[in-house]
């Protein structure tokens, strides 16, 4: 879409018409010590030139490299029809519906992309998505709370959670007088890295609104999800998972966890036809069972027929949100990413299930290979033994910090380093590997490091 800029000569004459001297007065009610004043730190304007030259030098930057990071961001191949179409004018410039049933477009394709999260997770419903996965549990925590009649005021949190997530939960729910008690994982043995059981039953003793349950955890492992959900329903409370979307093309939906499925379902959608770019925007996903519908923020679009009997698409449900009920809002969701729920819904119609499978497949046994080739390598060891998806953790006998600066060196992002948030690992990294990468990317990969160690 074209940027125009308004002349002087325009801004004087709209500020004529409305009656206005200057744009200053436009905001004359806000107190002179509430207002910022000059930006410090932003520069002066550039000319189109001389932007476009800033920005090409920072995109070489970012030229040729191989990337083992992932983390909750991952790289993905995206067909290149994902992006041509979504940047077509009747997608690109579509918002939120407020007057909802003048835009069917948008509707159908909400509609549609609900409709893949239903299957993929084995859910009743889907909202329209939620502005990213951390943001997506702290939502679902809130609306356990509201969904169990006598709350506790607790939820249990595994460590295993991505250490993100968990600051954010924290953050949007500490005012709500939420307690986040967070659980240990098992530190050897086949289930390392998994949840502490015996952890978690000495926490039931207070009574908990909700257990969380990652699959796959931040480790990369696969937890036990069957025998959490249970406990969780055994425990009387309810059982929210977090899943990597992509993942759910080879392992059980959440809605055939245990004997009664998962409560509530959130993730981080980024995997799916969404780029890396530099951290966002991704979007949430949040689904969940149909008795706890009228709980969940966001809105639900509905398919139907109009008189004449044609298909038509309306907002089914947009209960309480914060334009509507503003304090008495169930959540303070007002929008959802649908730009990028839009790449989505695109991306799953183009891969399909197969599709979706394979690239799953293809990115575990990369992850496989790659693990067996550095555990050859001397001093190092991958931590968690157990199965997992595309990601692991690999123990270092140099510091984990030196590693990534020195894998950087031979232009490759080697990794995440796990210590930072989890002392208790020591010098470990947290390396991901997808389908984009090929034998020789791995062997790249293996011989930089073992350079680096030897």
């Amino acid at each position: 879409m074209p940027f125009i800029p308004h002349s002087e000569a325009d801004v004087r004459a709209m500020l004529a018409a409305i009656g206005v001297d200057s744009l200053e007065s436009l905001f004359d009610e806000i107190p002179a010590d509430l207002k910022s004043g000059a930006l410090q730190h932003v520069p002066e304007g550039m000319s189109e030139m001389h932007v476009a030259q800033l920005m090409r030098r920072r995109a070489a930057q970012d030229a040729g490299v191989l990337n083992f990071a992932g983390a909750g961001a991952y790289e993905h191949h995206i067909p290149a029809a994902v992006w041509q179409i979504v940047t077509r004018g009747e997608f690109y410039s579509a918002y939120t519906p407020y007057q909802a049933e003048a835009s069917q477009g948008t509707l159908q394709l909400i509609y549609e992309y609900q409709t893949m999260m239903t299957r993929l997770t084995g859910m009743d419903v889907s909202n329209a998505s939620l502005y990213d996965g951390a943001t997506a549990l702290a939502e679902a925590v809130l609306m356990a709370e509201r969904c169990v009649k006598k709350g506790s005021g607790r939820v249990l949190v595994p460590r295993g959670v991505h250490p993100a997530y968990r600051e954010t939960l924290r953050t949007i729910v500490a005012m709500q007088g939420i307690e986040v008690v967070e659980v240990d994982f098992v530190r050897d043995g086949d289930a390392a890295g998994c949840v502490d059981l015996p952890a978690l039953q000495g926490q039931a003793r207070g009574g908990f609104t909700a257990l969380v349950i990652p699959q796959v955890n931040y480790f990369g492992v696969l937890e036990n999800v069957d025998a959490l959900t249970d406990w969780a329903h055994a425990h009387g409370g309810l059982a929210i998972g977090i899943i990597n979307p992509l993942a759910l093309a080879v392992l059980k939906a959440p809605g055939q966890w245990g004997g009664q499925g998962a409560d509530i379902v959130v993730g981080e959608g980024q995997p799916l036809g969404v780029p890396l770019s530099s951290g966002g925007p991704y979007f949430g996903i949040l689904c969940c069972k149909l008795g706890f519908v009228r709980q969940m923020p966001g809105r639900i679009v509905g398919r139907t027929t109009d008189l004449d009997g044609r298909t038509g698409y309306t907002l089914t449900l947009q209960a309480r949100e914060q334009h509507i009920r503003r304090a008495k809002a169930t959540s303070n969701i007002c929008t959802n990413q649908g730009l990028l729920v839009t790449a989505a819904t695109i991306h799953m119609a183009l891969l399909g299930p197969e599709g979706l499978r394979r690239v799953a497949a293809h990115s575990m046994r990369n992850a496989r290979a790659l693990r067996e080739r550095l555990a050859a390598l001397p001093g190092l060891r991958a931590i968690f033994p157990g199965p997992s998806f595309h990601e692991f953790a690999l123990a270092l006998p140099i510091s984990a910090n030196t590693a990534i600066e020195r894998l950087a060196d031979h232009r490759i992002l080697g990794g995440v380093v796990l210590g930072e948030d989890y002392p208790e690992l020591g010098d470990s990294l947290l390396v991901c590997v997808t389908e984009t990468k090929t034998p020789a990317d791995l062997d790249r990969y293996a011989q930089a490091l073992g350079d680096i160690l030897r």
